[in-house]
């Protein structure tokens, strides 16, 4: 089964990485450089829908994951299944099976936490990596710990934490808490009622709840890399400013572990930077990738 909702020039896939199957949607030249764009929670490979073309359209060879355990993607049991080494492997199986050795990597939310992770380890595979809204693994405690009022915007990230309880909350009336999370987190009209719909399409498929709060259950296994080990590859962070979730701050937290690293704030963006100004963001990626 594959998806990608006759949106033009977009291809469904189901490529095998390692053990599980992901669905991807594909676009752009079968020959031009690959990018992956990784996308957050509590979203899918849609997230992407208003960068996917103007990339493609740029020479670029774009493919887009549900990643593990959302969507239309395998959904393996087991908070270890979800360690942030697994979901890193998750990319580079996909670059395997198209036949690629080295990508590109664009994440945003917990997507920027594994294209942070795979630059830092694996600088032989990836090109370059662009981060959106999300920070590097290995600067968020210390942040925490210096900033106490981003451990108030984490909150969530411990409840998720917790057996059952989140499923309930997460999943009662219809998934009324996450769609009221989009719509409160964001500006207006970032997410239409028929985006809303297609995402609660996604929730609601067998699994899916518990696997993408598997992500957050299996964060206290995460050691993550040294920080005073340096990101080789090149990085480029896309930030809105006014996001609730994570302090501006952490931008400059991962650029100092950067020895190439730049930064773009988007002021009056949100968390939800790419679907709130997608030209600006467009752009950004292009200048970047292309």
């Amino acid at each position: 089964m594959a998806d990608t909702y006759g949106m033009p020039g977009m291809e469904a896939l189901r490529l095998r990485a390692d053990t599980i199957e992901l669905h991807a949607v594909a676009a752009g030249p079968p020959d031009g450089r690959l990018v992956v764009l990784l996308h957050g929670f509590p979203e899918f490979w849609y997230g992407w829908r208003r960068q996917i073309a103007p990339l493609a359209a740029a020479g670029l060879r774009v493919l887009v994951p549900d990643q593990r355990g959302y969507n239309l993607s395998d959904k393996p049991g087991g908070v270890a299944a979800y360690a942030l080494d697994t979901l890193a492997d998750d990319v580079l199986g996909l670059a395997d099976a198209l036949g690629r050795g080295r990508f590109a990597v664009v994440g945003h939310d917990w997507g920027g936490v594994v294209a942070w992770h795979l630059a830092a380890r694996n600088p032989e595979r990836v090109e370059r990596a662009a981060v959106l809204n999300g920070p590097h693994p290995a600067t968020v405690r210390a942040f925490m710990r210096a900033h106490p009022s981003q451990a108030l915007r984490s909150w969530y990230a411990g409840f998720f934490q917790a057996p059952l309880l989140p499923e309930w909350t997460l999943g009662a009336a219809d998934f009324a808490w996450l769609r009221a999370s989009l719509d409160r987190t964001s500006r207006p009209g970032a997410f239409s009622d028929e985006d809303l719909r297609r995402y609660r399409a996604a929730w609601a498929r067998p699994g899916a709840l518990t696997a993408m709060l598997n992500w957050y259950r299996a964060l206290p296994g995460f050691a993550g890399p040294s920080p005073s080990g340096r990101i080789r590859v090149p990085v480029r962070v896309v930030w809105g400013d006014r996001d609730p979730f994570l302090d501006r701050g952490l931008v400059e937290a991962g650029l100092a572990l950067c020895a190439r690293g730049e930064a773009f704030h988007l002021p009056e963006a949100t968390h939800w930077v790419q679907h709130e100004e997608p030209e600006r963001v467009n752009r950004l990626l292009v200048e970047f990738l292309a």
